[in-house]
């Protein structure tokens, strides 16, 4: 089907559609006014009936009042001949009190009569040849003595009168004996009677001629069962001018339709063509433009559009090669460098690029105070609050702009969105998010969580060992998690899904980066840490005694030494067996780990050899932790679990301690270190299970203190000079 009959089909149903359904309407409005126009004149009609015969009873009554009294003075003839002369009634009758007629005159058909007290019985096969109204006559002491009744025969002619009351045809629903009444006319007669007569109350119904009909029952006042009926309006002139009008609408609609298809489709045609040639592209391809109408317009928009695109095309070719050089910077930052700081500005700089936003932050979670923290931000326009009052100035404290956005969780806009971990965007203005104090302003936002999920998959476990993540220990961060949001896109008013698709690129990008972090920083403490005890090891250990060794001769503070030794450890091996000394030199670090300092650092030399480094701690400060590691060891036995015994062992177990000062055993760590060897080699000729604390370097001696002397933790005990390159002497050499 071609444009032209859709455009033509199209104006004919927008023109001819509400045509025919106003004709419709007007139909059935029509229809509707007529039916309700005859209801509402068969209301009047029965109210005016209803009226009449109230009337007509009224006046009975009188009559018959009149009668009775002049009967009660011996002038019953006069009276009645009076009330008939007047017309107030054509007959009057008199009886006594045992219903015997005393007193007839005037039009007086046979009974039974229609009672006006008592119309609501029901009426007699025969029907009412009369309507009449009893008055009974008593004395003055209330004794009755007879009664008088005014009769009016039901004709034609009061039939006629209620008609013309009403203003509608009446019919009588019973048989009077002369014929049934009705001011209807031929078979019209018939169907009123019938409908009238399947009427339930005062509904209204429509006889097959096209009257409506509707029934008076009896009741007080009117004794009657009648029917009214009206004729219908007819409203078919009517209906043939509404043909008349829809025909010439039909005319007048197919002629513009297809003036309409004609001027307008061959424009069509050739800005179609056009696109075509566009979409194949040839942005150099136009539209003539032969008229001002909307066509014509839109022909020149297709115009400029193109050449617009043309120079679209040119500035998004160069933001692609400006996005390639930010993708390649950043995977050059990412597979080369481990630090976070960086690869997160080259992150939030390339999704400024990528997106086209003004400014944007990268903040990441303190777990520790549950507070989201800037990392790296660019062109951040925060809260005035946080303005030095003697201008745009940083306050006090902080490094940078960005130091000053913290975000507690579940607070302000990017609180919220790692609290739910659901991405935003919108405007300000429209969608009015509430902001934290310390958060960026802004018109225009998106915002994108991202959380770093741990080697089981799950981002809430944790990890085994303290590491140094983001700034904070990976013990207190079970996963890294933070929040990459943008503002203020240039040349648009706000973000839209693309956008937020990129910035969940680059969030992912950040979990990257995280993941790597954590990674490196876990290799680097898988290689400083001694599998089996959990403390760090002797490569850890060089690089720990030069770092607080430097510390210690900055600040002029002293650095203890404690080299530690399982003694008879052999005899465990070669008893129990490798695995429960495995159990032993494990319990041993876990009781080293519990009498130390938080600052204090452990370390396994290798075999049953351990040292300890206790920063600004002097000698005696040393004697006293050796005396507390001497008691914990010795303390408690170790419960092992021999695959040679049937049941438990508990092997007893004590250490030597050597201790060595810095600067006051040695100016080097290596030296140092060496002193405090030595000094273990004293402890362990003293009888173990002591301590020794080596002599200066300048007065080193030969002999110790003697073993009851170290074992009661009191005094310095003598070492021997080590090795000049600060190696431990053979371990086979200090007997286990």
């Amino acid at each position: 089907m071609t444009l032209r009959v859709r455009l033509t089909a199209a104006f004919l149903a927008v023109v001819l559609g509400p045509v025919l359904l106003g004709a419709v309407f007007v139909g059935m409005t029509v229809a509707a006014v007529g039916h309700a126009r005859s209801a509402e004149r068969l209301d009047v009609a029965a109210t005016g009936v209803r009226t009449a015969v109230a009337a007509l009873c009224d006046r009975l009554t009188a009559a018959a009042d009149a009668a009775g009294l002049a009967s009660q003075g011996g002038r019953a003839p006069e009276a009645a001949e009076q009330v008939i002369a007047q017309g107030l009634a054509p007959g009057v009758q008199l009886a006594g009190a045992d219903r015997q007629v005393t007193y007839s005159a005037g039009e007086l058909p046979a009974q039974p009569w229609a009672d006006c007290r008592d119309g609501g019985s029901a009426a007699p096969a025969g029907g009412y040849p009369a309507i009449a109204a009893r008055v009974e006559l008593r004395d003055a002491s209330g004794l009755l003595l007879g009664y008088a009744w005014a009769v009016q025969p039901v004709t034609g002619t009061l039939i006629r009168e209620l008609a013309d009351a009403g203003g509608a045809a009446v019919t009588v629903l019973v048989d009077t004996p002369a014929g049934a009444l009705s001011t209807e006319e031929g078979p019209a007669r018939g169907e009123v009677v019938a409908a009238a007569r399947r009427l339930p109350g005062t509904a209204m119904a429509q006889t097959p001629g096209g009257r409506y009909v509707r029934r008076v029952d009896p009741g007080p006042g009117q004794p009657l069962p009648l029917a009214l009926s009206v004729g219908r309006d007819d409203p078919r002139g009517l209906y043939a001018i509404l043909i008349a009008v829809v025909v010439v609408a039909g005319l007048l609609a197919v002629g513009a339709a297809w003036w309409m298809a004609r001027s307008t489709v061959a424009p069509l045609t050739e800005l179609a063509y056009a696109v075509q040639r566009v979409a194949g592209g040839d942005l150099a391809a136009r539209v003539p433009v032969r008229s001002h109408d909307e066509v014509g317009r839109l022909g020149a928009t297709f115009n400029r559009m193109a050449l617009e695109t043309q120079g679209y095309v040119q500035a998004l070719t160069a933001s692609r090669d400006q996005l390639r050089g930010q993708l390649g910077l950043l995977g050059h930052t990412l597979s080369s460098t481990h630090d976070l700081d960086r690869i997160l500005q080259v992150i939030l700089q390339t999704a400024l690029t990528a997106t086209g936003a003004q400014s944007g932050a990268i903040l990441l979670l303190d777990p520790a105070s549950g507070v989201l923290v800037a990392r790296c931000a660019e062109g951040l326009v925060l809260p005035e609050e946080l303005v030095s009052p003697g201008g745009y100035a940083l306050p006090e404290g902080f490094g940078s702009w960005a130091d000053l956005v913290r975000v507690p969780v579940g607070e302000g806009l990017l609180g919220e969105v790692a609290a739910t971990g659901e991405a935003r965007r919108g405007r300000v203005d429209r969608d009015g998010p509430i902001f934290s104090p310390n958060e960026p302003r802004c018109r225009t936002y998106v915002a994108v969580p991202f959380a770093m999920a741990n080697a089981g998959g799950d981002a809430t476990d944790a990890v085994d060992e303290p590491t140094a993540i983001c700034g904070f220990e990976a013990a207190a961060l079970p996963a890294p998690r933070g929040v990459l949001a943008l503002y203020d896109r240039h040349g648009f008013d706000e973000f839209d899904d693309a956008d937020l698709y990129t910035l969940r690129t680059f969030a992912g990008q950040a979990v990257v980066a995280l993941d790597n972090v954590r990674a490196h920083k876990e290799v680097e403490r898988l290689s400083l840490t001694d599998p089996l005890t959990g403390l760090s090891n002797y490569r850890y250990l060089q690089e720990a005694l030069r770092r607080e060794v430097e510390r210690a001769s900055r600040f002029s503070h002293t650095l203890t030494v404690l080299a530690l030794d399982v003694d008879r450890f052999k005899e465990v091996n070669d008893t129990y067996g490798h695995a429960a000394g495995d159990a032993v030199l494990a319990e041993f670090a876990r009781r080293v780990r519990g009498e130390i300092r938080e600052v204090d650092f452990a370390f396994r030399q290798g075999g049953e050899e351990f040292v300890v480094l206790l920063p600004e701690t002097d000698a005696a400060g040393g004697i006293v932790v050796a005396e507390r590691l001497i008691a914990a060891v010795r303390r408690t036995p170790v419960v092992v679990y021999p695959a040679s015994a049937p049941s438990p062992q508990r092997i007893a177990v004590t250490v030597s301690i050597g201790i060595a000062v810095y600067p006051e055993h040695g100016g080097t760590g290596p030296v140092v270190l060496e002193a405090a060897d030595e000094s273990l080699y004293a402890a362990k000729a003293a009888g173990r299970d002591t301590y020794r604390v080596a002599q200066p370097r300048e007065v080193i001696s030969a002999h110790s203190a003697s073993p009851a002397t170290a074992g009661s933790g009191g005094g310095s005990g003598a070492g021997s000079g080590g090795a000049s390159n600060g190696t431990q002497a053979p371990r086979q050499s200090r007997g286990g």
